[in-house]
Protein backbone atom coordinates (compact mmCIF):
# COMPACT_ATOMS: atom_id res chain seq x y z
CA UNK A 1 0.00 0.00 0.00
CA UNK A 2 1.19 3.52 -0.76
CA UNK A 3 -0.08 6.09 1.75
CA UNK A 4 0.16 9.88 1.63
CA UNK A 5 0.34 11.46 5.11
CA UNK A 6 -0.05 15.13 5.96
CA UNK A 7 1.39 16.13 9.32
CA UNK A 8 3.82 13.24 8.92
CA UNK A 9 6.50 14.86 11.08
CA UNK A 10 4.26 15.35 14.13
CA UNK A 11 3.96 12.93 17.06
CA UNK A 12 1.06 10.96 15.60
CA UNK A 13 2.35 11.28 12.04
CA UNK A 14 5.80 9.98 12.91
CA UNK A 15 4.34 7.01 14.80
CA UNK A 16 1.96 6.29 11.92
CA UNK A 17 4.80 6.39 9.36
CA UNK A 18 6.83 3.97 11.48
CA UNK A 19 3.85 1.60 11.66
CA UNK A 20 3.29 1.80 7.91
CA UNK A 21 6.95 1.07 7.19
CA UNK A 22 6.97 -1.84 9.64
CA UNK A 23 4.28 -3.59 7.64
CA UNK A 24 5.96 -2.89 4.29
CA UNK A 25 4.00 0.10 3.02
CA UNK A 26 5.38 3.11 1.13
CA UNK A 27 4.84 6.58 2.60
CA UNK A 28 4.58 9.95 0.89
CA UNK A 29 4.77 13.07 3.05
CA UNK A 30 3.79 16.69 2.40
CA UNK A 31 5.86 19.39 4.08
CA UNK A 32 6.86 23.04 3.81
CA UNK A 33 10.55 22.06 4.05
CA UNK A 34 11.39 18.78 2.28
CA UNK A 35 15.11 19.06 3.04
CA UNK A 36 14.59 19.30 6.78
CA UNK A 37 11.90 16.61 6.74
CA UNK A 38 14.12 14.29 4.71
CA UNK A 39 16.94 14.60 7.23
CA UNK A 40 14.62 13.57 10.07
CA UNK A 41 12.89 10.74 8.21
CA UNK A 42 14.65 9.76 4.96
CA UNK A 43 12.41 6.77 4.31
CA UNK A 44 9.46 9.05 3.49
CA UNK A 45 9.12 10.41 -0.06
CA UNK A 46 8.66 14.12 0.65
CA UNK A 47 6.90 16.72 -1.52
CA UNK A 48 6.83 20.44 -0.85
CA UNK A 49 3.44 21.90 0.09
CA UNK A 50 2.27 25.21 1.54
CA UNK A 51 -0.95 23.84 3.01
CA UNK A 52 -2.99 27.03 3.44
CA UNK A 53 -1.89 28.52 0.11
CA UNK A 54 -2.06 25.80 -2.54
CA UNK A 55 -3.15 22.35 -3.60
CA UNK A 56 -0.53 19.60 -3.28
CA UNK A 57 1.56 18.75 -6.31
CA UNK A 58 -0.43 16.18 -8.35
CA UNK A 59 2.75 14.09 -8.56
CA UNK A 60 2.49 13.50 -4.79
CA UNK A 61 -0.59 11.34 -5.43
CA UNK A 62 1.08 9.05 -7.99
CA UNK A 63 0.24 5.47 -7.03
CA UNK A 64 -1.28 6.53 -3.70
CA UNK A 65 -3.94 4.14 -2.35
CA UNK A 66 -4.94 6.12 0.73
CA UNK A 67 -4.47 9.52 2.40
CA UNK A 68 -4.23 10.22 6.13
CA UNK A 69 -4.77 13.89 6.91
CA UNK A 70 -3.20 14.91 10.24
CA UNK A 71 -2.53 18.54 9.36
CA UNK A 72 -3.01 21.26 11.96
CA UNK A 73 -1.14 23.74 14.14
CA UNK A 74 -0.96 22.85 17.83
CA UNK A 75 -3.92 24.03 19.91
CA UNK A 76 -2.11 24.15 23.28
CA UNK A 77 -0.74 27.68 23.01
CA UNK A 78 -1.77 31.17 24.04
CA UNK A 79 -4.86 32.15 22.11
CA UNK A 80 -5.30 35.54 20.48
CA UNK A 81 -6.99 36.50 17.23
CA UNK A 82 -3.85 35.75 15.21
CA UNK A 83 -3.14 32.35 16.77
CA UNK A 84 -6.81 31.35 16.56
CA UNK A 85 -6.82 32.14 12.85
CA UNK A 86 -3.70 30.03 12.33
CA UNK A 87 -5.23 27.14 14.28
CA UNK A 88 -8.42 27.31 12.21
CA UNK A 89 -6.90 27.80 8.76
CA UNK A 90 -4.19 25.17 9.28
CA UNK A 91 -7.09 22.72 9.43
CA UNK A 92 -9.95 24.18 7.40
CA UNK A 93 -8.08 25.73 4.50
CA UNK A 94 -5.34 23.11 4.41
CA UNK A 95 -7.89 20.28 4.29
CA UNK A 96 -9.89 22.15 1.65
CA UNK A 97 -6.75 22.48 -0.50
CA UNK A 98 -5.92 18.80 0.02
CA UNK A 99 -9.44 17.77 -1.01
CA UNK A 100 -9.33 20.05 -4.05
CA UNK A 101 -6.07 18.39 -5.05
CA UNK A 102 -7.68 14.95 -4.86
CA UNK A 103 -10.78 16.06 -6.76
CA UNK A 104 -8.64 17.49 -9.56
CA UNK A 105 -7.15 14.06 -10.27
CA UNK A 106 -8.60 11.76 -12.88
CA UNK A 107 -11.10 9.51 -11.12
CA UNK A 108 -9.02 6.39 -11.77
CA UNK A 109 -5.99 8.03 -10.14
CA UNK A 110 -7.72 9.19 -6.96
CA UNK A 111 -6.88 7.44 -3.68
CA UNK A 112 -9.53 5.02 -2.51
CA UNK A 113 -9.79 6.42 1.03
CA UNK A 114 -9.25 9.64 2.97
CA UNK A 115 -8.81 9.27 6.73
CA UNK A 116 -9.06 12.79 8.11
CA UNK A 117 -8.35 13.63 11.70
CA UNK A 118 -10.66 15.74 13.82
CA UNK A 119 -10.89 16.25 17.59
CA UNK A 120 -13.34 15.57 20.38
CA UNK A 121 -13.42 19.30 21.00
CA UNK A 122 -16.21 18.98 18.41
CA UNK A 123 -18.54 18.16 21.32
CA UNK A 124 -17.62 21.28 23.32
CA UNK A 125 -17.50 21.39 27.12
CA UNK A 126 -20.28 18.99 28.16
CA UNK A 127 -19.46 18.15 31.78
CA UNK A 128 -20.23 14.54 32.68
CA UNK A 129 -22.67 13.96 29.79
CA UNK A 130 -21.85 10.74 27.94
CA UNK A 131 -21.11 11.48 24.30
CA UNK A 132 -20.66 9.30 21.23
CA UNK A 133 -20.37 9.78 17.48
CA UNK A 134 -24.06 10.64 17.17
CA UNK A 135 -23.95 13.47 19.73
CA UNK A 136 -24.55 17.03 18.58
CA UNK A 137 -21.66 19.50 18.29
CA UNK A 138 -20.92 21.94 21.06
CA UNK A 139 -20.23 25.66 20.95
CA UNK A 140 -17.27 27.99 21.17
CA UNK A 141 -14.01 28.08 19.22
CA UNK A 142 -12.84 24.69 20.52
CA UNK A 143 -15.89 23.16 18.79
CA UNK A 144 -15.94 25.42 15.74
CA UNK A 145 -12.46 24.29 14.64
CA UNK A 146 -13.20 20.54 14.31
CA UNK A 147 -16.59 21.28 12.78
CA UNK A 148 -14.90 23.31 10.02
CA UNK A 149 -12.16 20.68 9.72
CA UNK A 150 -14.72 17.94 9.14
CA UNK A 151 -16.78 20.00 6.71
CA UNK A 152 -13.68 20.53 4.58
CA UNK A 153 -13.02 16.77 4.48
CA UNK A 154 -16.62 16.09 3.48
CA UNK A 155 -16.22 18.29 0.41
CA UNK A 156 -14.93 15.02 -1.07
CA UNK A 157 -18.21 13.18 -0.46
CA UNK A 158 -19.17 12.92 -4.13
CA UNK A 159 -15.75 12.08 -5.54
CA UNK A 160 -15.91 8.30 -5.17
CA UNK A 161 -13.50 8.28 -2.21
CA UNK A 162 -14.30 6.53 1.08
CA UNK A 163 -14.08 9.08 3.92
CA UNK A 164 -13.38 8.36 7.58
CA UNK A 165 -13.31 11.21 10.11
CA UNK A 166 -11.42 10.31 13.29
CA UNK A 167 -12.31 12.46 16.32
CA UNK A 168 -9.24 12.12 18.49
CA UNK A 169 -9.07 12.59 22.25
CA UNK A 170 -6.12 13.26 24.55
CA UNK A 171 -3.30 11.21 23.02
CA UNK A 172 -1.00 9.77 25.69
CA UNK A 173 2.69 9.72 24.81
CA UNK A 174 5.54 10.10 27.29
CA UNK A 175 7.59 12.15 24.81
CA UNK A 176 5.00 14.79 23.90
CA UNK A 177 1.78 16.52 24.84
CA UNK A 178 0.09 16.80 28.21
CA UNK A 179 1.51 13.57 29.61
CA UNK A 180 5.05 14.80 29.01
CA UNK A 181 4.18 18.08 30.78
CA UNK A 182 2.74 16.19 33.75
CA UNK A 183 5.44 13.57 34.17
CA UNK A 184 8.15 15.76 35.71
CA UNK A 185 6.09 17.20 38.60
CA UNK A 186 4.50 13.80 39.24
CA UNK A 187 7.89 12.08 39.39
CA UNK A 188 8.98 14.75 41.87
CA UNK A 189 5.92 14.02 44.02
CA UNK A 190 4.32 17.42 43.46
CA UNK A 191 1.69 16.42 40.88
CA UNK A 192 -2.04 16.51 41.34
CA UNK A 193 -5.41 17.37 39.79
CA UNK A 194 -5.78 20.41 37.56
CA UNK A 195 -8.25 23.15 38.55
CA UNK A 196 -10.24 20.90 40.87
CA UNK A 197 -9.98 17.77 38.72
CA UNK A 198 -13.68 17.41 37.91
CA UNK A 199 -13.33 17.72 34.13
CA UNK A 200 -13.30 14.53 32.07
CA UNK A 201 -10.23 13.31 30.21
CA UNK A 202 -11.15 11.22 27.19
CA UNK A 203 -7.73 9.72 26.59
CA UNK A 204 -6.16 7.29 24.13
CA UNK A 205 -2.78 5.55 24.06
CA UNK A 206 -0.66 6.56 21.06
CA UNK A 207 -0.60 2.90 19.96
CA UNK A 208 -4.40 2.89 19.69
CA UNK A 209 -4.50 6.25 17.93
CA UNK A 210 -2.20 4.81 15.27
CA UNK A 211 -4.11 1.53 15.37
CA UNK A 212 -7.41 3.25 14.60
CA UNK A 213 -5.88 5.21 11.71
CA UNK A 214 -4.51 1.99 10.18
CA UNK A 215 -7.79 0.17 10.79
CA UNK A 216 -9.70 2.98 9.09
CA UNK A 217 -7.30 2.88 6.14
CA UNK A 218 -7.56 -0.85 5.65
CA UNK A 219 -11.22 -1.69 6.22
CA UNK A 220 -13.66 -0.85 3.47
CA UNK A 221 -16.64 -1.20 5.80
CA UNK A 222 -15.38 1.70 7.94
CA UNK A 223 -16.66 5.11 6.85
CA UNK A 224 -18.14 8.20 8.43
CA UNK A 225 -17.18 9.37 11.92
CA UNK A 226 -15.41 7.31 14.59
CA UNK A 227 -14.13 8.42 17.99
CA UNK A 228 -10.49 7.72 18.87
CA UNK A 229 -10.82 7.57 22.65
CA UNK A 230 -10.40 4.68 25.06
CA UNK A 231 -13.62 2.99 26.25
CA UNK A 232 -13.30 4.34 29.81
CA UNK A 233 -12.88 8.12 30.05
CA UNK A 234 -11.92 9.37 33.52
CA UNK A 235 -11.97 12.64 35.41
CA UNK A 236 -8.76 14.59 35.74
CA UNK A 237 -8.70 13.65 39.42
CA UNK A 238 -8.88 9.95 38.55
CA UNK A 239 -6.26 10.42 35.84
CA UNK A 240 -3.94 12.11 38.35
CA UNK A 241 -4.30 9.25 40.83
CA UNK A 242 -3.54 6.72 38.08
CA UNK A 243 -0.46 8.66 36.97
CA UNK A 244 0.71 8.80 40.59
CA UNK A 245 0.38 5.02 40.78
CA UNK A 246 2.30 4.63 37.52
CA UNK A 247 5.30 6.61 38.81
CA UNK A 248 4.91 5.39 42.41
CA UNK A 249 4.45 8.90 43.81
CA UNK A 250 1.59 10.68 45.61
CA UNK A 251 -0.77 12.76 43.51
CA UNK A 252 -2.18 15.13 46.09
CA UNK A 253 -0.75 18.54 45.12
CA UNK A 254 -3.58 20.30 43.25
CA UNK A 255 -2.76 22.74 40.46
CA UNK A 256 -4.95 25.87 40.76
CA UNK A 257 -6.74 27.11 37.68
CA UNK A 258 -4.79 30.36 37.60
CA UNK A 259 -1.60 28.38 36.88
CA UNK A 260 -3.19 27.25 33.60
CA UNK A 261 -3.96 30.88 32.80
CA UNK A 262 -0.37 31.90 33.52
CA UNK A 263 0.99 29.20 31.20
CA UNK A 264 -1.52 29.34 28.36
CA UNK A 265 -3.42 32.61 28.82
CA UNK A 266 -6.98 32.96 30.06
CA UNK A 267 -8.68 31.85 26.82
CA UNK A 268 -7.04 28.46 26.42
CA UNK A 269 -6.74 28.15 30.21
CA UNK A 270 -10.53 28.32 30.34
CA UNK A 271 -10.78 25.54 27.74
CA UNK A 272 -8.52 23.32 29.87
CA UNK A 273 -10.99 23.63 32.73
CA UNK A 274 -13.62 21.93 30.57
CA UNK A 275 -13.79 18.48 29.07
CA UNK A 276 -15.76 15.81 27.28
CA UNK A 277 -16.82 12.34 28.39
CA UNK A 278 -16.51 10.63 25.03
CA UNK A 279 -17.17 6.97 24.24
CA UNK A 280 -15.91 5.16 21.10
CA UNK A 281 -19.29 3.52 20.53
CA UNK A 282 -19.24 3.34 16.75
CA UNK A 283 -15.51 2.54 16.68
CA UNK A 284 -16.16 -0.60 18.72
CA UNK A 285 -19.36 -1.50 16.89
CA UNK A 286 -17.40 -1.49 13.62
CA UNK A 287 -14.88 -3.90 15.11
CA UNK A 288 -11.85 -2.03 16.42
CA UNK A 289 -10.29 -3.78 19.42
CA UNK A 290 -8.28 -1.55 21.75
CA UNK A 291 -4.73 -2.53 22.67
CA UNK A 292 -4.82 -0.38 25.83
CA UNK A 293 -8.42 -0.01 27.06
CA UNK A 294 -7.51 0.42 30.75
CA UNK A 295 -5.81 3.59 32.01
CA UNK A 296 -3.57 1.96 34.63
CA UNK A 297 -2.15 -0.49 32.09
CA UNK A 298 -1.77 2.24 29.45
CA UNK A 299 0.16 4.53 31.79
CA UNK A 300 2.32 1.66 33.04
CA UNK A 301 3.19 0.85 29.43
CA UNK A 302 4.10 4.48 28.70
CA UNK A 303 6.05 5.48 31.81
Amino acid sequence: MRVLVTGASGTIGTALCDALFSRGDDVVGLTRDPGRARSSNPRVTWHKWEPTLERPDPAAFDGVDGVVNLIGEKVDQRWNEESKQRIMESRRQATHNLVQGIEALEEAKRPKVLVSQSAIGYYGDRGDEELDETSAPGSGFISEVPQAWEQAAHELDNAGVRIVVVRTGLVLDAESGLLKEMLTPFKLGVGGPLAGGKMYFSWIHLDDEVGILLWALDNEQVSGTVNATAPEPVTNKEFSKALGRAVNRPAIAPVPGFVLDLKFGSKFGHVLRGGQRVLPKRTQELGYRFQHPQLDEALADLV
